[in-house]
């Protein structure tokens, strides 16, 4: 049976105002097609966004851009002051490079030619201690507990040794277990490379305001070219050379006996903040209007990194989420296309920072926009424009009767061919990885649409033409359904009791 025959089978079987309410809710579904799915991809992921990071004025030109699509729609501005935006304070903290230093028994080592951070300004510090060398394979040892205190640790590590991300916070870790009040990481890297190195290091670092001031009992973790330190070593007895040349030795720790170390570190702090759009939805009902379905994604993405092969630069982020942000975009053009709205009201709530670490969905759990116990549901859509045409994960079935009504819903819904399914990757914590996890953690009972991640995740090829635009209107047309519905129940969603006790009752923890 087609489609059009199913619609007039069931309007013939149904009463006058059921039969119009029924064809209204068709049509409006009509409206969240491939092509305007596409269209919008291709705004949202165009290189003129920059890859939308937070902060940054791509994501500015992307809020905005958002914001005016709602006003078309017909929404209202759901922020505090009436309008669609609603902002967050961040912080940026910029190394003062000319105010920063290392002296190295009155040998001054200055930051950005010789010396970098490895990750970034941190906070104002001011150290000083002997120097051990600590050399060979570190990177999977421990070293004797104390042997490294009140002195700073200057490694110099095997040819070839990784000295980034997870590594050099293992090796600061090793250093921090074992004493010391700083890791300083040796590096034999050319110009071009340290040049790259350092003019990430030195770029403006983002937080939220106050997050750095825990970090100030931390070991400092720095880069120090091997040409700043040869003649500070040589007069200490050490050939830096020799040392690289051993290889992968087993880790040893010297006092360099005579040596001091001081580290100063200035950083300015400067105020920002990055947006969060909110539009708004009212119920029809007047007894439940007061109450919201919140449709969420995120609509930044990772910014701009260094050029491939063919000059591309830009983290376009189509699945990551420009996919999620605009199936939120087409759920709230398809129900205020709708002759009667939902008895409920929904919040379409397109967050930021969500690569930082979920800030704008924390900022509005924080601060909503209405009282959270008026929050039934949230519905988030977070990469949903990839992997399988038929087949969406839906994260958190198991911890509400959102799971059991979502079935409901996609079996009356054949035609969709889109099954939706219980999390395949339990181990891997998405449930804890994305914006709804701040309503669940409120209390919301929530549902998280998922298509899993692929090669292209956090890469320079996730493109808007990689995008299965029907896939994911299809998926969008079942959150359309599944909000409706929760949006028109007698009752709203409940949580599974020992769901709520792990995840709500438990929510200062994480």
């Amino acid at each position: 049976m087609t489609k059009t025959v199913a619609a007039v089978v069931v309007a013939l079987t149904l009463p006058a105002s059921a039969a119009a309410r029924q064809a209204g809710l068709e049509a409006a579904a009509a409206t969240i097609t491939p092509a305007d799915y596409a269209r919008r991809i291709g705004v949202i992921a165009h290189d003129s966004m920059q890859g939308r990071d937070t902060p940054g004025p791509g994501l500015e030109k992307t809020a905005a851009w958002i914001a005016s699509e709602f006003r078309r729609m017909g929404l209202r501005g759901g922020a505090v002051d009436g309008s669609f935006i609603q902002r967050y304070p961040l912080e940026q903290a910029t190394l003062d490079v000319d105010a920063s230093s290392i002296r190295v028994s009155g040998v001054r080592l200055a930051f950005g030619s010789q010396v970098s951070p490895l990750f970034g300004a941190a906070d104002d510090a001011e150290v000083t201690g002997g120097v051990a060398l600590v050399t060979g394979d570190v990177s999977s040892a421990s070293l004797p507990a104390g042997s490294l205190a009140g002195k700073h640790a200057l490694i110099v590590l095997p040819p070839g040794a990784e000295v980034s991300g997870r590594a050099a916070f293992s090796l600061a870790g090793i250093a921090r277990e074992a004493g010391a009040l700083s890791a300083l990481i040796a590096t034999d890297l050319d110009a071009e490379g340290w040049r790259r190195r350092t003019a990430r290091a030195l770029r403006p670092a983002v937080r939220r305001p106050g997050e750095g001031a825990g970090r100030r009992a931390g070991t400092p973790l720095l880069l120090v070219r091997d040409q700043a330190l040869v003649g500070v070593l040589q007069g200490a007895g050490v050939d830096l050379g020799a040392l690289r040349s051993r290889g992968a030795a087993a880790p040893a720790v010297q006092d360099l006996v005579g040596l001091t170390l001081e580290i100063v570190q200035r950083v300015r702090i400067s105020t920002t903040s990055a947006p969060n759009v909110v539009g708004v939805l009212d119920g029809s009902d007047p007894a439940l209007r007061n109450e919201y379905v919140v449709y969420s994604g995120h609509m930044d993405h990772v910014g701009i990194g260094t050029p491939d092969e063919n000059g591309d630069s830009i983290f376009n982020g189509a699945d990551d989420d420009a996919s999620g942000t605009v199936s939120v975009m087409e759920v709230a053009e398809a129900m205020a296309s709708m002759p009667v709205a939902p008895k409920r009201s929904g919040i379409f709530l397109l967050v930021s920072g969500e690569e930082k670490g979920l800030w704008g969905s924390e900022y509005y759990a924080a601060n909503p926009t209405v009282p959270m116990e008026a929050i039934v549901a949230n519905l988030n859509t977070d990469m949903v424009g990839r992997n399988w045409p038929d087949t969406i994960v839906a994260i958190g079935k198991e911890h509400s009767d959102l799971g059991a009504t979502l079935e409901r819903v996609n079996a009356r819904h054949p035609e969709l061919n889109m099954t939706a399914i219980d999390d395949l990757w339990p181990d891997q914590r998405f449930y804890f990885r994305s914006d709804h996890y701040n309503f669940a953690r409120k209390g919301v009972p929530i549902l998280f649409f998922f298509n899993g991640t692929h090669e292209d995740y956090h890469g320079l090829d996730d493109e808007p033409e990689r995008i299965d635009s029907e896939k994911a209107a299809r998926i969008t047309r079942l959150v359309f359904y599944l909000g409706v519905e929760v949006a028109n129940a007698a009752d709203r969603p409940r949580w599974n009791p020992e769901s709520f006790r792990q995840i709500v009752s438990d929510r200062d923890r994480y």
